[in-house]
C-alpha cells in the first residue's frame, strides 16, 4: 500500500461529496498530480455517468431499470467513499479498471 499524504486522502474524500466535490478535487489535484486522487476522480466520474444513465433510463426507457441502475450507483458510491476515507483504492469488479481506461482525459 502506498503512503498517502493527508492532502491526497482529503482530496479523495472531497471528490465523493457531490459532483461539485469532484470538480474541486480535480482542480486541486492539477498541482498535486497524485495517482491516488486521479484514480478516485475517475471512479467518481464513472459513477456520475452511471447516475445520469439511470435518470435517462428512468425517464425514457423503463422506470424499474432506472431505479436499479440508480441503486447500484448509490451503493457503489457509498463503498467508494468508505474506501477513500480508509485511504484505499476502491475495486469495483469490471468497472474500476474500465473507468481508469475510459476516462484518461481526467489525468
Amino acid at each position: 500500500m502506498e503512503a498517502l499524504s493527508s492532502k491526497e486522502k482529503n482530496y479523495a474524500i472531497i471528490n465523493y461529496i457531490t459532483f461539485i466535490g469532484m470538480i474541486v478535487a480535480y482542480f486541486f489535484n492539477k498541482d498535486l498530480r497524485s495517482d491516488y486522487v486521479t484514480y478516485h476522480i475517475k471512479v467518481m466520474f464513472g459513477l456520475v455517468v452511471m447516475l445520469f444513465i439511470s435518470q435517462v433510463s428512468h425517464q425514457y426507457i423503463n422506470i424499474i431499470l432506472g431505479d436499479i441502475i440508480w441503486l447500484i450507483s448509490f451503493v457503489l458510491w457509498i463503498i467508494s467513499f468508505v474506501y477513500a476515507f480508509q485511504g484505499k483504492r476502491p475495486v469495483i469488479p469490471y468497472l474500476s479498471e474500465n473507468f481508469q481506461k475510459w476516462f484518461t482525459f481526467l489525468d
